[in-house]
């Protein structure tokens, strides 16, 4: 099933943690990386805290969406992640964006990511794989929500570093 992934870090060396990502997404089980979006720069949302690079990664999993999100969690904890405080900064964050056409809505995971309309840092990279995606749910692609999306200071910068 074709997957998009939202990948960030404003700790650390975000670099390094970008390339962390995509080299274990490489190499867990029933996961392919065919593309990457460039990497953007992005002023924070929340708390104070330094600028995010993102990007997204384009999959092909043959897992379902839980054990897709274990494997997210299990890459977060090796780089450092913790989660202290919502929408504090972090040295890397995996958000599972969207799976197929599945719409999931469970304690754990919803599918696609609820806050991903709102948010250009998530839309600009995905546009840049697949403008012309539908987003379950909203009755739009990605192109038209990123039309729609609020403002927000983000930038490309360079190539993901795969």
């Amino acid at each position: 099933m074709r997957a998009y992934v939202a990948v960030g870090s404003n700790l650390g060396d975000r670099w390094a943690r970008l390339v962390l990502a995509a080299r274990a997404l490489r190499e867990a089980p029933g996961v392919a990386v065919l593309r990457a979006s460039r990497v953007w720069d992005a002023a924070p949302i929340g708390p104070p805290q330094p600028r995010y690079l993102n990007a997204v990664l384009e999959l092909e999993a043959a897992r379902t969406p839980p054990s897709l999100l274990g494997i997210f969690r299990e890459i977060e904890r090796v780089a450092g992640r913790r989660r202290d405080l919502r929408w504090g900064p972090r040295t890397l964050d995996l958000d599972l964006l969207l799976f197929g056409d599945l719409v999931v809505c469970t304690p754990e995971l919803t599918i696609p990511h609820p806050e991903m309309c709102r948010r250009r840092f998530v839309l600009a990279p995905l546009a840049e794989l697949r403008p012309d995606l539908p987003v379950p749910g909203t009755g739009s692609t990605v192109a038209r929500l990123l039309e729609r999306a609020p403002e927000l200071d983000v930038a490309p910068i360079g190539g993901y570093p795969l």
